[in-house]
Parts: structure tokens; C-alpha cells; sequence
């Protein structure tokens, strides 16, 4: 299991440590009203936003017994990096690995905590909520769509295409060693295959230097 949060614009972040728990709240919203004879009624309305938050740190020195990776972020510059998120208009993309959680979410709150003993390392609490779309409607679009329809403003929905991450093949590259490298999984090799046929040709280990692959 991995967590990942992903930006269109700046890419993945992975989060070097996993939670020990993960909460999921859902709720549902009611609007009540005070009845003269029967006090207090409830009138079920939609599905609030669902929060979804979990706690970890961010370790100094790399430790293979809980770090997910090698090559992890400083502490101050991973701070930095969910601050950027957290001031983020633009929804991103939360992963969980080996659950059903892909999902598109602001960051709406993030603490971080330093420990006496521990030098270095930054604890912190991340909670996400669930974007919605929602389509904004003009009276100056429905005047032009006449017959009193309406039709959506052309800034209701954010851009969310994800532009393609690359790879230019170097001297002793195989795809194999490529998928390792940028995939975490050298298996994953006939994914950058299959979306590079027309530049690698038939045979999958013949790769030259200089060419140009998009990564899944």
C-alpha cells in the first residue's frame, strides 16, 4: 500500500511513510425545522462532502523497516511541498494503493508537530475533502441558449488533463530498468512499451539513446 497525492501541473507526491490508520468520514446533511405540534422535524437533504484524514511523519534519515522508498524528501522541503497543496485552488488526485480510494480532493487542513528527541523528523495530520463537480450557470449562457434552457459556463470545471511525464532514453537503459526507476516496479515495463510502439519499433530491447518515452 502507498499513498500519493497528485497535482496535474507538478506531479506525484508519494509520502515516504505509511499512516497506521486511514478515517473516512461521510455525512449526510438535514435541514430542520420547528413544527408547532411536533417540535423539532428532519428533512433529509444530500450527501455532505467526505473527509478523508490520516496522520505520519516525515523521517530525517531514510529507514528501510518503514520508509516506502529510498530516496526520500527532506522533512522541511516535504512541509513545503503540502503547504503548496493546501493553498492549491485546483483539486488533486488522492491514491491509495490496494484500496478503492482514487479520488479527486482539495487539501483543506494540515498540522505539523515537531517532537523533542527526535530531531529532524515532522510529524503531521493531513485531511482531505472530496471535490465535487458543480456547474456554474450565467443568465448571460442561458439568454444565449434561448428556449429558457441553460448551458454551463466555460470556467465551471477546471482543467484536470494531466499533462504526460517523459523519459529521454540514456546510454544502457532497458525498460525494464526504466519502469524501476520511474514506476517503482521493473514489471511495469510493457506499460511504457505499449504506449511507446511507434517510437521504440517491434523489438522491445532495442532502445536508442535520445528517444523520447511517455511514462504511464
Amino acid at each position: 500500500m502507498d499513498f500519493f497525492l497528485v497535482d496535474p501541473d507538478a506531479g506525484e507526491f508519494q509520502f515516504p511513510v505509511n499512516p497506521e490508520e486511514v478515517t473516512i468520514r461521510r455525512d449526510k446533511q438535514y435541514e430542520t425545522i420547528n413544527m408547532m405540534s411536533l417540535g423539532e422535524v428532519d428533512f433529509a437533504q444530500g450527501e455532505k462532502v467526505k473527509e478523508i484524514t490520516f496522520s505520519s511523519f516525515f523521517p530525517k534519515e531514510y529507514d528501510s523497516s518503514y520508509c516506502r522508498y529510498r530516496d526520500i524528501p527532506d522533512p522541511q522541503v516535504a512541509m513545503n511541498q503540502l503547504n503548496v497543496m493546501l493553498n492549491s485552488k485546483r483539486p488533486l488526485r488522492l491514491i491509495i494503493t490496494d484500496t478503492a480510494v482514487n479520488v479527486l480532493v482539495f487539501v483543506s487542513a494540515h498540522n505539523s508537530t515537531f517532537k523533542g528527541g527526535e530531531p529532524g523528523d515532522v510529524y503531521f495530520d493531513i485531511t482531505c475533502r472530496t471535490w465535487r463537480n458543480v456547474k456554474v450557470r450565467t443568465s448571460q449562457a442561458s439568454s444565449a441558449s434561448g428556449g429558457g434552457q441553460t448551458a454551463a459556463a466555460d470556467n465551471s470545471r477546471p482543467d484536470l488533463k494531466k499533462t504526460p511525464k517523459t523519459y529521454v532514453v540514456k546510454a544502457g537503459d532497458s525498460l525494464s530498468k526504466i519502469a524501476k526507476q520511474q514506476l517503482k516496479s521493473s514489471s511495469r515495463w510493457k506499460e511504457i512499451y505499449n504506449l511507446n510502439k511507434k517510437v521504440i519499433g517491434p523489438d522491445p530491447n532495442k532502445l536508442k539513446p535520445g528517444q523520447k518515452l511517455v511514462m504511464p
